[in-house]
């Protein structure tokens, strides 16, 4: 998967896949929430002359360090990166696919509620 839409949308899809997950559009960007709270940032559909394709994901241990070695990614603004978030731009030299949806799962972990986290666990 070179090219980021792809990318973008097989985030997207994954993240959509969680109990109670939604996909809404504040600030005519994509994100996805659980509940009322982002656990992903997805950006815009494409690049303008002010953005450039990236993806946030709240992460902590490893996963945040891991991601924070990616060419150009960065604690996220306006505060965020103090709780552990992080911005990974999408044209980087991204790790595999399967690593992105990790950090997908991790953020919606620390976002969703603990019914929710029991629904994607399986228990009842």
């Amino acid at each position: 998967m070179s090219d980021w839409h792809d990318v973008r949308e097989r985030m997207r899809e994954f993240a959509l896949g969680f109990p109670e997950s939604h996909e809404d559009h504040p600030w005519g960007e994509t994100v996805i929430k659980v509940n009322k709270k982002i656990f992903l940032f997805l950006g815009l559909d494409g690049p303008t002359e002010k953005w450039s394709p990236h993806f946030g994901v709240k992460l902590r241990s490893e996963a945040h360090g891991h991601a924070l070695t990616v060419d150009g990614a960065a604690p996220s603004g306006y505060g965020l990166g103090k709780a552990g978030w992080v911005t990974v731009p999408f044209q980087a030299e991204l790790p595999e696919t399967e690593v992105l949806l990790d950090w997908v799962e991790e953020s919606y972990r620390a976002i969703a509620p603990k019914r929710a986290v029991k629904l994607l666990d399986g228990e009842a």
